[in-house]
C-alpha cells in the first residue's frame, strides 16, 4: 500500500509573491502542477501545498474565502528536526516578510514557533524530543 499524501489547498492573493516567499525558505514547486493560477509547493514526499489564486480557489467551493489575516481558518503544523531548525525556518520566514503571531513556546521536550505567511495563513513549526515519541 502506498503512503497517504496530503494536499493542503490555500487561497493566495498574489501567486508570484507567494512563490517567491516560499522559495526564499527553500521550498520548490512541481512544474507539472504549477501554472498562472496555482503552484504545487513540495513540502515533503507526502505533503504538498497547493497555492491557488483566489479565482482558482473559488472553482472548488461555494463558500466565501476566509481572510486569514482576520480570521483563523486552519493552523498548519510542520515538524522540524531540531530546535535550531525551528528557529532557522521561522527566522527565514520573518526575513521574507512573514509576521510572528505569538512568542515561542518552550516546554522543554517540545519547542515551537509560528509565523503567518503573506496571506495570513498560520504555520506552526515544532520540534519534539525524539525520546518522548513512543513507537
Amino acid at each position: 500500500m502506498s503512503a497517504t499524501m496530503i494536499f493542503v489547498n490555500l487561497p493566495v492573493k498574489d501567486l508570484d509573491a507567494s512563490k517567491a516567499f516560499w522559495s526564499k525558505l527553500g521550498y520548490s514547486f512541481n512544474a507539472q502542477f504549477t501554472d498562472e493560477n496555482c503552484a504545487s509547493m513540495v513540502i515533503s514526499d507526502t505533503i504538498v501545498a497547493m497555492l491557488l489564486t483566489e479565482a482558482r480557489y473559488k472553482d472548488f467551493t461555494h463558500k466565501e474565502i476566509a481572510d486569514a489575516t482576520k480570521t483563523s481558518e486552519v493552523l498548519l503544523c510542520l515538524s522540524a528536526e531540531s530546535r535550531t531548525a525551528v528557529d532557522e525556518l521561522v527566522d527565514g520566514a520573518l526575513a521574507a516578510g512573514a509576521t510572528e503571531p505569538r512568542p515561542a513556546q518552550d516546554h522543554g521536550v517540545m519547542y515551537g514557533r509560528a509565523f503567518d505567511d503573506l496571506d495570513g495563513h498560520t504555520w506552526e513549526i515544532m520540534w519534539m524530543d525524539p525520546s518522548m515519541v513512543q513507537s
